[in-house]
């Protein structure tokens, strides 16, 4: 088995190259003409807008139907977001809005029109999400594995917020960076449903504040106030009617699932379809910048300053990416934000290697680490302001499923198991310097990695030479180079797959490894 190594010679040279390829950057305002679509690495625009963020509640209930996390509880699930997906896809396009992303349960998008009335775009977002909770009540399934409706949370703010290009290789769509799209995202990660909206949006909107903004939803008059101002062209029974049309005509047939040969780093994803689905058992990582949102805030109105917004992004999160894709062979599923999603796997065609995966992934997570840290202190060594940031990580193991949602030419990945959920939910308890495992990477961790994160699976500053100290103890210098990592100072070893895809013939089902290979 390839070796999965980091090096700090190489992830320096990577940083260099990454600082040069944004030398320099402009910053425009967006207009009546502005394309977001393909924007270069070096451009970003700052836009005026209203963020939406839509969180489906029940997706939890979806993963859970069955005791053990089977293929039926991910085609469920699968055929579940897809069906909304398609939903809110059709709404966001009648009603003129940006769809930004789609993640899984989340979807966020932004409205820049009517230009320069911030009062009216408020009305049309309230409007708009009261259209959406509408019509995914109505877009469940009945039959012999009916599924239910959705259960939706949104969540609005409005303000400026810098939008550049949301990442490499295949992935260039449009993503928005400040303050207004995350207090959006806050205030939908609720747990009861309807639409809250920051104290900011309500102003605009011209409506008294409230104390508690995460526990005061917007009321049935206040939607109907907005429902009138926006004066919305379309209707619920017209969506859903184009959304049954759109099924006959384009159904989203079965989700098939067959395995991918190790690593993930040769997984095609645009190659996904439903038909062409994977799932095994893998790592899911979250890599989340720390202090990104307040950093962006405090510089977006400042041409120079937000120059170096979008150099520091550009810089961190590409090193991420190279440290997942290129280091230890994961696969990216996206950017969210200021966040890095990624999936890691070792093993055969056959079988995941549980110990190996969950060794090199948390490898992998020690490495962002001390990447991370390293491209702050080259672009300040730059002269580029990257203020005080952190990154927060999260990892868990499981079965995950890997798919592409939609319809052809507009798919989206989508890439979902419990441990996805899970993995978030550990990212999102840590500190800026800390890295958390969840449960069931632990037990499958080796035990200096278990003895390093003890009880509470979380660990400040845990970066590689921690990890590599803690696997090869310095007293044991005679230990064969043919084991796992490296000094700080060692070439790294080849990471590059030797086997692209490989199916079995028959729909793949999760399998165990040997626990004692590592």
């Amino acid at each position: 088995m390839v070796k999965r190594t980091w090096d700090e010679a190489r992830a320096k040279k990577r940083i260099g190259t990454r600082i040069d390829e944004v030398e320099t950057v402009t910053i425009k305002e967006y207009v009546r003409t502005t394309d977001l679509a393909g924007l270069a690495n070096g451009v970003a625009y700052r836009v005026d807008g209203v963020h939406l963020y839509i969180d489906i509640l029940n997706i939890d209930e979806m993963l859970n139907v069955t005791v053990t996390e089977g293929e039926r509880s991910h085609q469920r699930t699968l055929r579940f977001l897809n069906l909304h997906y398609r939903a809110v896809r059709n709404i966001l396009l009648d009603v003129d809005a940006i769809e930004v992303d789609f993640h899984n349960q989340r979807l966020h998008a932004v409205f820049a029109k009517p230009y320069g009335d911030e009062k009216a775009r408020v009305m049309k977002a309230v409007a708009t999400a009261q259209l959406i909770r509408d019509v995914l009540a109505k877009t469940g399934e009945d039959g012999d594995d009916p599924l239910p409706a959705a259960k939706t949370r949104i969540g609005i703010d409005s303000g400026k917020a810098l939008a550049v290009n949301n990442g490499r290789r295949s992935s260039r769509e449009p993503l928005f960076l400040g303050n207004p799209a995350n207090q959006a995202a806050k205030r939908a990660g609720g747990s009861v449903a309807g639409i809250y909206m920051t104290n900011n949006a309500r102003v605009s909107a011209g409506w008294d504040k409230v104390l508690e903004v995460d526990v005061t939803a917007v009321t049935s008059a206040q939607i109907t106030e907005a429902q009138q101002h926006a004066a919305l062209t379309v209707t619920v029974d017209q969506v859903v009617e184009k959304w049954e049309d759109e099924l006959e005509n384009s159904p989203i047939g079965s989700f098939i699932f067959y395995r991918h040969t190790p690593p993930f780093q040769s997984l095609e994803l645009e190659d996904l379809t439903p038909a062409n689905s994977r799932r095994q058992e893998s790592v899911s990582l979250y890599a989340d910048i720390d202090n990104f949102t307040r950093y962006v805030a405090d510089r977006v109105d400042d041409d120079k300053k937000a120059e170096d917004v979008v150099r520091t992004l550009h810089v961190l999160r590409g090193e991420l990416d190279s440290v997942l894709h290129e280091d230890f062979a994961g696969k990216k599923i996206r950017f969210i934000g200021d966040c890095v999603h990624g999936i890691l796997v070792e093993g055969t065609s056959q079988n995941t290697d549980d110990a190996e995966t969950a060794k090199n992934a948390i490898l992998c997570a020690a490495a962002m680490r001390s990447s991370f840290n390293l491209a702050l202190d080259e672009l300040k060594d730059s002269s580029i302001d990257a203020a005080d940031l952190g990154l927060q990580i999260g990892l868990e193991h499981g079965i995950t499923s890997v798919t592409r949602l939609g319809i052809k030419g507009e798919r989206v990945r989508c890439c979902i198991s419990r441990s996805v959920l899970k993995s978030e939910e550990e990212q999102k308890r840590c500190a800026g310097r800390q890295t958390a495992i969840g449960p069931k990477l632990y037990d499958n961790a080796p035990e200096p990695f278990q003895n390093l994160f003890g009880s509470s699976r979380r660990r400040s500053d845990f970066d590689y030479a921690v990890a590599i100290d803690a696997l090869e103890p310095k007293d044991d210098s005679k230990k064969s180079s043919a084991s796992i990592g490296s000094s700080l100072s060692k070439p790294a070893l080849s990471t590059a797959a030797s086997a692209g895809f490989a199916f079995n013939a028959s729909a793949a089902q999760p399998s165990r490894s040997q626990r004692g290979f590592s």
